[in-house]
């Protein structure tokens, strides 16, 4: 499986505000992520693609739209601008 390894640099206080919203993401994200697991576990390899497929890339696409929210909402509360 291909992994994707993004490389950022982050002061301190960046590192520390990513492991706070990796928290946030985490607990947010629990649903989806055993939404997705039910939906592989209940298909045949032979049902993994198609119609499947698609109903993963919908749910990690709602997954990528919460992750934007919660990180607007958290620089929101700390007082960062736009």
């Amino acid at each position: 499986m291909a992994k994707f390894d993004l490389q950022i640099d982050l002061t301190p206080e960046q590192e520390a505000e990513a492991e706070r919203i990796e928290e946030i993401l985490l607990e947010a994200m629990r649903d989806d992520i055993r939404q997705t697991a039910r939906l592989l576990a209940s298909k045949p390899n032979r049902r993994l693609f198609g119609k499947t497929e698609f109903e993963v890339r919908d749910i990690a696409h709602r997954m990528g739209a919460k992750a934007l929210e919660i990180a607007a909402a958290e620089r929101s509360k700390k007082g960062v601008p736009g």
